[in-house]
């Protein structure tokens, strides 16, 4: 009778002891996941594209006058200065001179005497503009410094001023251009009416119209040219500017001198840049996967140092970030611990507080870790971009939520953080 009643007691002590394991096996676990904290800082929302470098001003110089083109010694890169020789021409063969000719030769002086005249008439227009806008500033800087202007309205008065000095600059250049325009459109009639006209003569030079870089040749051979023959190009290198080709529907949302960043160009860091223009006039182009695009060109201006990007060139491939807006401090989860849910799944108050959009669409929601448990906590995003999302409200900084939420996590549920 002792026997069974013991055999009894442990039978059911084994019993308890198999339920118990069984229950300890079976038991849901705590699911591990990855958090992050709520933060209130600065948030941006840019818009990102590749550009390409180029130069603001190129120069094709051509051959002024028909002969024999001597092997042009410069190479790509070489530096020039304004009224270097860079190629020298001579008579092939004795010409035979006829009145068109004649004509032409003097056409092309009458050209370069109006494009001088026109270069003096935008230089007086450039001279005027400048003369305005250092008055705009004189007058806005003292206004803004007593508090009676926006200091916006000094940062357009400055940029009012170097832009007009800078068009002045363009216009003295373009002067000095048509200068030499002239020089050798009078050498060529003087070359054709001159003494050693109709036999050889000596070699003709033709000269840099500006200071800059080769930046291509056209002839590098020694051989026998017609007159407007392409020789080469020549560009200042420390004129660049940024293209970037955007969508259409893109380009509307850049506000007028947009703060730009430029990264992968090559070098160390980020170089800085601001919006000049969105030009008017859109083009279609085929995307890589064949789809038709309206884009149009956004020039952008290097405000960076130019010592900082003197490694740059013509054509040179680049990444743009152009900034659309700008808040100083907003609160910011990171883009992957907000998803869509239903408001229908989200709990109690939570339901009633949820944003949904204006057809019904689903609303924001996160996971909040509280206690090792998870909250579901609708949000409403007013912005987001590649890393943070801005928050209206819903959440206060220093909260914990999921990123990467897993799809098998509930609301309520016993979480482990990894």
């Amino acid at each position: 009778m002792k026997l069974q009643k013991k055999t009894m007691v442990l039978t059911v002590l084994s019993a308890l002891v198999l339920a118990g394991l069984l229950g300890w096996a079976f038991a849901p676990r705590p699911l591990e996941v990855e958090t992050a904290q709520v933060t209130e800082g600065p948030f941006e929302t840019t818009l990102e594209e590749d550009g390409r470098t180029r130069l603001r001003e190129r120069y094709l110089v051509s051959a002024p006058l028909g002969g024999r083109l001597s092997r042009i010694a410069l190479k790509e890169g070489d530096a020039v200065q304004a009224g270097e020789v860079l190629a020298t021409l001579a008579p092939a063969l004795s010409p035979m001179l006829d009145e068109r000719s004649r004509l032409e030769a003097d056409a092309r002086v009458e050209t370069a005497l109006a494009l001088l005249q026109r270069a003096d008439s935008r230089i007086g227009r450039a001279e005027l503009a400048q003369q305005q806008a250092n008055a705009d500033l004189l007058r806005t800087e003292p206004l803004a410094g007593q508090g009676y202007l926006a200091p916006s309205r000094l940062d357009d008065a400055r940029r009012a001023a170097l832009a007009a000095r800078s068009e002045l600059d363009t216009a003295r250049l373009d002067r000095e251009v048509a200068h030499r325009e002239l020089a050798q459109a009078r050498a060529a009639v003087a070359a054709l009416r001159g003494p050693d006209a109709g036999r050889s003569a000596s070699a003709f030079g033709v000269r840099a119209p500006v200071s800059g870089r080769v930046l291509k040749l056209h002839q590098t051979s020694e051989a026998v040219v017609a007159l407007g023959t392409p020789l080469l190009e020549l560009g200042d290198t420390r004129r660049l500017e940024v293209v970037a080709d955007l969508l259409t529907s893109d380009a509307l949302q850049i506000p007028s001198a947009a703060v730009v960043r430029i990264d992968r160009w090559g070098g160390p860091g980020e170089l800085a840049g601001r919006v000049r223009r969105v030009e008017p006039a859109a083009a279609t182009k085929v995307s890589a996967l064949g789809v038709e695009e309206q884009r149009v060109k956004v020039l952008i201006d290097l405000t960076s140092p130019p010592q900082d990007w003197v490694a740059l060139g013509d054509g040179y491939r680049v990444g743009v970030r152009i900034v659309t807006r700008s808040e100083p401090k907003v609160l910011q989860v990171p883009v992957s611990a907000v998803f869509p849910a239903q408001p229908a799944a989200l709990a109690g108050a939570a339901a009633d507080n949820a944003a949904s959009g204006p057809s019904g669409a689903a609303a924001s929601a996160v996971f909040v870790v509280d206690q090792l448990r998870l909250r579901l906590q609708p949000v409403r995003v007013l912005a987001r971009n590649t890393r943070q999302a801005w928050l209206a409200d819903g959440l206060q900084a220093g909260q914990v939520v999921v990123i990467y939420p897993a799809a098998a996590l509930r609301d309520g549920a016993r979480v482990q953080l990894r």
